[in-house]
């Protein structure tokens, strides 16, 4: 019996081993990538942010080698706080912009419209934003926001708003700069909601209209349940590319970001690198941006309860 018992643990021990040896070899390749394409370069900027390496690209260690952070913690950089203002205001808002209204136009392109060529024209009209080049997307939106021949400020004319220079003024200005991303950002989140609703099994919309639920019901009882993963990967993508996104508002503020009250934090950091050549401090900026974002992810997964989501099933087959 002692023989057997020792038998069935080695070849189990033999299955473990297997198995681990399978898992490293197939995920090596992706973190070997990881390191090389990510890792590595996080841990460049980390050293720059302890120099004030300039155009002559030298490791000028600083004393305290911290000081860079300092500056930027004790606001000794005056525009910090405008900046962070600036930040937060930009991501929360552009955030509460585009990925709920990318869930309800995944779940209304995909589960409302029956009809599959109409949903996936509209669907493509939404993500032309998305396909079209960044530079042709700014000068589009400064066409449209042109004081002079420009729609919006027609529109703006109608409700009584004269001579406003939306490019310019603030907070119009800000609040040009939440919609633009926002309009850009909800196709790539209606995609991702619309793949997730057509992946939930017929039959439990078949039962639940036998039962006679309207649609407000299985949207609310069966598709928004179900779409708590998705939702998940939304938000925190979302939060992440909002953080380190500057790209539309570099080609349509270019130069006037700061005066306009469009300079993000990413972009602040862009300017202090390519424009200052100060590319210690621009690593410190970074940095504190890698810092928030892993903070932030932390956050999502304590509220969309990760951990429980990760639990297998607890019926029983």
């Amino acid at each position: 019996m002692r023989v057997s018992f020792r038998r069935i643990r080695t070849a189990l021990a033999k299955e473990e081993f297997r198995r681990a040896v399978f898992v490293v070899a197939f995920l090596t390749p992706f973190l070997v990538t990881l390191i090389v394409i990510y890792g590595l370069p996080s841990l460049l900027c980390f050293l720059m942010s302890l120099t004030d390496m300039g155009l002559n690209f030298q490791f000028n260690w600083l004393t305290p080698p911290w000081y860079n952070y300092i500056k930027i913690i004790q606001c000794e950089d005056p525009y910090i706080p405008e900046v962070f203002y600036t930040t937060l205001l930009y991501v929360g808002a552009t955030l509460l912009i585009n990925s709920p209204f990318a869930l309800v136009l995944g779940i209304f392109t995909t589960y409302n419209i029956r009809r599959e060529n109409l949903s996936a024209v509209l669907r493509l009209l939404w993500f032309l934003p998305r396909m079209t080049p960044v530079v042709i997307y700014g000068l589009l939106w400064q066409w449209f926001a042109d004081p002079y021949v420009g729609p919006l400020a027609k529109i703006g004319q109608i409700f009584g708003l004269r001579d406003v220079y939306w490019l310019l003024d603030k907070p119009y200005s800000q609040i040009l700069m939440i919609v633009v991303n926002g309009y850009v950002g909800a196709s790539w989140g209606m995609i991702i909601f619309s793949s997730s609703v057509k992946c939930i099994p017929l039959e439990l919309f078949y039962a639940a209209k036998v039962d006679g639920a309207s649609d407000w019901a299985v949207i609310k009882n069966i598709i928004l349940p179900l779409l708590k993963w998705p939702m998940l990967f939304v938000t925190a993508w979302q939060t992440l590319s909002l953080l380190g996104s500057y790209v539309q508002i570099l080609v349509i503020w270019d130069g006037h970001a700061l005066t306009s009250g469009t300079e993000v934090w990413s972009l602040y950091s862009y300017d202090m690198a390519f424009r200052s050549y100060e590319f210690g401090y621009s690593a410190a900026l970074a940095m504190v941006i890698v810092v928030v974002a892993l903070g932030l992810i932390a956050l999502y997964f304590k509220i969309f309860g990760f951990r429980r989501m990760l639990e297998p099933s607890r019926v029983e087959v």
